[in-house]
């Protein structure tokens, strides 16, 4: 098979990394990735918001499968823009992206079908949601309604921060995606990623992980797209899985297909486990970074046999297997992420990282001079796997000893909650 993956992150990077080891595989071609994807793929200069020039290029080489990484083109609808063209396209049409597309939307479907989600209000204008806001006090959690890479939450412990976060919005610091706002409850528990591959009918459990937004140790500091990961998710259990596939999942997939709209491709739901329960935080509709990552490395079954699955409609004959260990993943981030991060600053020491037995995919980088510089916020993704989280840990921080790259940082904790109960045996 001839694959085009879209995308240039560490997600991008690990689902080429774990594509190129399919005996299926007869070439992979990347656009635009990065250095360390262009170890395994083809990389190709494509405009991805130019619909009709992927599609010629898919053509012209014979493209038998396009799999989308990033939200950005899925929810601008490259998927219902390439089909036509008789191109196979792992990734939802553009009204099932509305999931991740619309935070708004997602919580009218909860409402709708029952989804257990948190009390919310949706807002078109300053006034309204302050008024909402000032109603119901702190703490609360302020969301721009559409895309904003990952930084258009702020959990407001306090009124006056809430009510910045709103000003902030609808003052333009996320552009349109702050046009409209979701209010929502401040839920407490544990947050888990549970994923799904999804067919449009069938949606076959992918996998838990547990990421870390916020950018400093002892989750402080401003959110972030993610510090770090690992998997699987302790908190998930059986149990949790089946009540989350019953009362989240499958509504959604039922819900989805009322409206016209059945989901097909990978259905990421952030997920609040409670004292009541799993409750819905939010649905990305494209795999996680770095969820990502630390999935890939426990996968035992061949993904592109997967991904075919998915397009085709065949989940209901298939089934995953994971690798017993743990994975686990840190993120090296430019000095100045999540703000504006710097760019240009050289890396070295990868090859020796790995000599630990890490892998290491590429975020943010590019090259320069024959040197790898750092080219955006987050820029490595030191990633091991061991028998439990805490020794998945001590590998990658091994690895990460190994990277001579001052200009750099890096969260010291992650994984702590899952270090943490395997130390006291929960």
């Amino acid at each position: 098979m001839n694959v085009l993956l879209l995308g240039s992150g560490g997600r991008e990077h690990a689902l080429a990394w774990k594509i190129a080891a399919s005996p299926l595989l007869t070439k992979l071609y990347a656009s635009p990735g990065n250095p360390g994807i262009g170890g395994v793929a083809e990389l190709v200069k494509l405009d991805m918001s130019d619909h009709s020039t992927v599609a010629a290029f898919c053509q012209e080489k014979n493209i038998d499968l396009v799999v989308v990484g990033p939200e950005g083109p899925l929810v601008a609808g490259i998927a219902d823009d390439l089909r036509p063209w008789g191109i196979r396209v792992f990734g939802p049409s553009k009204a099932a992206a509305r999931l991740e597309g619309s935070k708004g939307f997602t919580k009218d479907l909860c409402a709708k079908f029952n989804i257990p989600t948190a009390a919310y209000g949706r807002f078109g204008d300053l006034a309204s949601a302050k008024a909402y806001v000032e109603k119901t006090g702190a703490p609360i959690v302020i969301k721009a309604d559409g895309l904003a890479a990952g930084k258009g939450v702020t959990i407001a412990m306090t009124l006056e921060e809430a009510l910045a976060a709103l000003e902030a919005c609808f003052e333009g610091a996320f552009g349109a995606a702050g046009a409209e706002v979701v209010v929502e409850e401040y839920l407490t528990g544990e947050e888990a990623s549970f994923f799904c591959l999804c067919d449009g009918a069938t949606a076959l459990p992918f996998g838990t992980a547990q990421d870390h937004k916020r950018v400093g140790d002892g989750d402080t500091g401003p959110n972030t797209g993610g510090m770090g990961a690992y998997s699987p998710a302790p908190v998930m259990t059986a149990e949790m899985t089946e009540r989350t596939m019953r009362e989240i999942i499958e509504p959604t997939m039922r819900g989805m297909a009322n409206l016209g709209a059945p989901f097909a491709g990978i259905l990421f739901a952030g997920l609040m486990i409670t004292d009541q329960g799993p409750k819905l935080i939010e649905y990305n509709t494209r795999f996680g970074d770095p969820e990502c990552q630390v999935l890939m490395m426990r996968l035992k079954d061949d993904l592109l046999v997967l991904l075919n699955a998915a397009v085709d409609g065949q989940l209901a004959h298939m089934s995953v297997r994971w690798s017993d260990e743990a994975a686990l993943t840190v993120v090296m981030a430019a000095r100045g992420y999540p703000g504006t991060p710097e760019k240009g600053s050289v890396i070295r020491g990868l090859d020796e990282a790995a000599s630990e037995g890490a892998e290491i995919f590429h975020a943010g980088t590019a090259i320069n001079g024959g040197a790898l510089v750092a080219n955006g916020g987050r820029v490595l993704n030191v990633t091991a796997t061991g028998a439990t989280v805490g020794e998945a840990q001590k590998k990658a921080y091994a690895a990460i000893d190994h990277i001579d790259w001052p200009q750099g940082f890096f969260r010291h904790d992650i994984g702590w909650r899952a270090v943490e109960r395997e130390r006291i045996g929960a």
